[in-house]
């Protein structure tokens, strides 16, 4: 136990120490792991680096170039205007658009196929003038909403999970639940970092819009490669860009057009390959059509290999694989242990959903409900508790600190984030929003769910 402690106690002193020093938390993370493998937990150093996500490196490296190779050749561009042209002057209605459309593709089978919209939500954001963070939570909240309908990973794992121990839970009830939390979360984003899009009805080149968020004073301005001037911290919408409202006039080009199929052939892909139960790899896909991009128009699909985010892949690599020596050990495990002893059914409840929140933040969310809901059934077999408000708490809580930096969804919305200034940033308030969710998460829906069967 002295070595899963230290373990543990290392992981929180690494985050201290990267933020006072200023230093890349990927870099000392996989060190950190190598370390901790061969001194702690008795691992040979190849089993350490085989804990590597290369899965999440295949993810956004293909996502990256693929969308790279779209914004190159002026794809994305011919899209937005498309996009923007069809919402007009109502740029408020962007991100609920883009959170119904989110979840309605993480429905189909796999959560993370939403993340296809990530690149179009991202460049759309910016080009209207949009906080990045507001867009990146609308579309993180759709996924985790979408990925909770019945045929969808989540929830299959979830309620499959506890159907198999023996506890009643509802895939329609599991799904509303989930709906419900992320609808409320999304109103809260757009209250925290859409004053933008509440104030602009009208978005102009000479006016300049007003800073966006609650906690953009935290970070670096909201302006991206489009904007015209002003000072920093204040955004300026694109120049002609109200020209975008009416008839988009230009045609897309040949190049264009190929893209635009292997766009659509992407998200078919994704859907068809859900629906035959056949889990589908966004990352291998988008390799792969983005292949046929590069040999189809070379000159960008050269120019894309910069647009594919490095920084980012150590960053979610480094910590994912100290977490994958930490679960070795069996400290996610002796966590676990150690809330459903504790002699206060309620209390042990927050405590399940506190770590399975906090591990999937850093963690494959998939995992951690197949091995945390397991954990929690000697606090469902004692009665004090009722399971499906449990499991269903578990589950969500697991769900929505996927935003996090360090996790796939979290990484993809900031290694897809326009303005490579505005990164920093959008880590830092992911980080802080996915660790809040870590405990307001818990707290709400224990509050919200449990308590109520307790008491009754």
């Amino acid at each position: 136990m002295a070595g899963q402690l230290a373990a543990l106690v290392a992981f929180v002193g690494i985050f201290t120490a990267a933020a006072l020093r200023k230093v890349h938390i990927g870099i000392l993370m996989f060190a950190a792991a190598c370390g901790a493998g061969i001194w702690l937990a008795d691992l040979p150093l190849a089993d350490v680096i085989a804990g590597f996500p290369l899965n999440i490196l295949v993810l956004l490296v293909g996502v990256t170039y693929f969308f790279g190779v779209a914004q190159v050749n002026g794809t994305i561009d011919g899209i937005i205007d498309a996009t923007l042209a069809k919402v007009g002057s109502r740029t408020a209605l962007l991100p609920p658009v883009f959170f119904v459309l989110t979840g309605g593709i993480s429905a189909m089978g796999s959560p993370l196929g939403g993340l296809v919209m990530a690149p179009i939500g991202m460049s759309v954001a910016d080009r209207r003038g949009l906080d990045p963070m507001l867009m990146a939570l609308a579309m993180g909240t759709g996924l985790s909403a979408g990925g909770f309908a019945p045929s969808s990973l989540f929830g299959i794992v979830t309620y499959g999970t506890a159907h198999a121990a023996g506890i009643e839970l509802s895939p329609l009830l599991l799904f509303a639940a989930a709906l419900v939390v992320n609808v409320v979360l999304f109103g809260c984003a757009y209250c925290m970092f859409g004053r933008l899009s509440l104030r602009s009805r009208h978005v102009t080149s000479s006016v300049p819009a007003p800073k966006v968020g609650a906690l953009a004073s935290s970070g670096t301005s909201s302006h991206g490669p489009a904007s015209t001037g002003g000072t920093p911290g204040t955004p300026v919408a694109s120049p002609g860009i109200e020209q975008t409202w009416g008839e988009r006039k230009k045609k897309f080009t040949r190049i264009q057009v190929c893209t635009i199929f292997c766009m659509l052939g992407l998200v078919g892909a994704v859907i068809v390959l859900s629906v035959t139960d056949r889990a589908p790899d966004i990352g291998v896909l988008t390799f792969a059509f983005g292949a046929v991009l590069a040999l189809v128009d070379p000159k960008s699909g050269n120019k894309a290999v910069t647009k594919i985010d490095w920084s980012t892949v150590l960053l979610v690599g480094g910590i994912i694989t100290y977490v994958g020596v930490l679960d070795h050990m069996g400290a996610v495990d002796l966590l676990g242990k150690f809330a459903s002893s504790l002699s206060v059914p309620l209390l042990a409840a927050l405590l399940i959903c506190l770590v399975g929140g906090l591990v999937s933040a850093f963690a494959s969310t998939t995992g951690i409900l197949a091995a945390l809901v397991p954990l929690a059934l000697p606090l469902v077999a004692s009665g004090d508790i009722p399971g499906w408000a449990l499991i269903c708490s578990l589950g969500i809580c697991a769900s929505i600190v996927d935003v996090s930096p360090f996790s796939t969804v979290g990484a993809t919305f900031v290694a897809t984030t326009v303005d490579e200034r505005q990164r920093p940033r959008m880590t830092r308030l992911l980080t802080r929003w996915g660790l809040s969710m870590v405990v307001l998460g818990p707290l709400a829906l224990v509050g919200a769910l449990v308590l109520p069967g307790v008491l009754l």
